[in-house]
C-alpha cells in the first residue's frame, strides 16, 4: 500500500466519504435512525465542515479514501467540539493513522477555542474506545448535547484544560 496521507476534505471527496461511512457502519450492523449514516451532512460533507469552527479530514492512499474523521461544535453545547465520523476501512486499521487523525482533530478543536471534545460510539467498537482512552477521553454516564445518535450507547469526553 502507498503510504497513507491525511488531508482536508475536498468537494470531490463527498461520495467516497459517504460510501466509506456507510460501509463501516454496515460492517458493524449499524443501520438507519440513531446512527451517523442518516445525518443530513452526509450529502455534502465538505460543505458541512467548511467553516471556522469545524474541520473534516480524509486519509488517502493511491487516490483511494481509506479513512475519515473530523470535528464540529456539539449541537446544544457550543463550547464543546464533537469528534465526528471517525471511520477506517479494514486495510487502514492498525497502521497508526487513527492516532495521527485524532491528534489533528484535538489540536484543531483546541485552536478553535473549544473547552473539550465529546464523542459517541457503540459498545461493539472496543478498538476505537481503546484509541480514544489513549488520547485522554474518559467514559461518561450520560449523553451530552443533541447528536441525534440514539443508537450509540457509549459516551466519552476529553477536557482541554
Amino acid at each position: 500500500m502507498t503510504k497513507p496521507k491525511i488531508r482536508s476534505i475536498k468537494p470531490e471527496d463527498n461520495s467516497a466519504v459517504k460510501a466509506l461511512v456507510l460501509d463501516v457502519l454496515a460492517e458493524h450492523g449499524l443501520f438507519g435512525e440513531g446512527y451517523a449514516g442518516v445525518d443530513p451532512e452526509m450529502e455534502d460533507m465538505h460543505g458541512s465542515y467548511d467553516n471556522e469552527r469545524s474541520a473534516f479530514y480524509v486519509i488517502e492512499a493511491a487516490g483511494e479514501v481509506l479513512g475519515v474523521g473530523g470535528f464540529a461544535p456539539l449541537a446544544g453545547d457550543p463550547n464543546t467540539a464533537e469528534l465526528r465520523k471517525m471511520y477506517f476501512k479494514p486495510a487502514l486499521r492498525g497502521l497508526g493513522m487513527g492516532h495521527q487523525l485524532i491528534k489533528l482533530c484535538i489540536q484543531g478543536a483546541e485552536q478553535c477555542g473549544f473547552t473539550g471534545m465529546y464523542l459517541e460510539t457503540t459498545p461493539a467498537m472496543k478498538t476505537a474506545q481503546s484509541l480514544y482512552i489513549k488520547h485522554g477521553f474518559e467514559h461518561k454516564a450520560e449523553r451530552m448535547g443533541q447528536t441525534g445518535h440514539g443508537g450509540c450507547g457509549v459516551f466519552m469526553y476529553r477536557s482541554f484544560s
